[in-house]
């Protein structure tokens, strides 16, 4: 991607690699609780609330092309199990692994030469800025790339009844007398021919009558 642009200090998900220096080699290791933010999950299915603390522990190493930044974030997930629709949570921990490029070095962190004119920047590439680089992307992916897809309650959850959608792990012995739509439809039909039966011996009786009064 671009360069960052204007990244403020005062993110809590933007760093400082100014004490770390540049020299291959050097480590730091830092350890950070911030407020998570928007939309940090799977949307519409499980991720962690605005707002809600999120821990990060992370170590920071200088190399010749720029920084790589190993880490761990752990979070409570909220969501809904997709079978029974009942709300759930979970404690999350999302490992990410980033390099982060100095802009003005190389692949083998030798300064650039000036770049061409149609020179065109690695679209996946993440860069530090003015010492500074900014972890929200990653975080982004490595908590999407931790949370279940389809979460559940539990793994054995039964899900809903199909029929009338009642929690089937709160009613084991929940059930429903299976008809089949075959023989339904032969008990109406039978029906229906013992009602037409009884309207023909209806009307027969009541010819006889009508003969015996004359």
């Amino acid at each position: 991607m671009a360069l960052n642009a204007r990244l403020d200090h005062r993110n809590p998900l933007v760093f400082d690699t100014h004490e770390l220096g540049r020299r291959p080699g050097a480590l730091q290791r830092l350890t950070r609780e911030i407020d998570a933010p928007k939309d940090l999950g799977i949307q519409g299915v499980i991720g962690v609330p605005e707002g809600a603390p999120v821990e990060l522990e992370l170590r920071l190493e200088s190399v010749m092309e720029g920084v790589l930044v190993t880490g761990t974030a752990r979070a409570r997930a909220k969501g809904e199990c997709v079978r029974c629709l009942e709300p759930l949570e979970l404690e999350l921990a999302a490992d990410f692994q980033e390099m982060f490029s100095y802009p003005d070095a190389d692949d083998r962190g030798r300064p650039k030469a000036e770049p061409a004119d149609d020179a065109e920047e690695d679209e996946d590439m993440l860069f530090i800025e003015d010492g500074l680089f900014d972890l929200e992307p990653v975080l982004r992916d490595a908590v999407v790339l931790a949370l279940p897809m389809q979460p559940v309650c539990q793994d054995d959850c039964p899900g809903l009844c199909s029929q009338c959608g009642a929690r089937l792990a709160d009613a084991p012995d929940h059930h429903h007398d299976a008809v089949d739509i075959r023989w339904a439809a032969l008990q109406g039909l039978a029906g229906s021919l013992e009602d037409g039966e009884k309207d023909e011996m209806s009307g027969a009786e009541a010819g006889v009558d009508e003969k015996q009064e004359k």
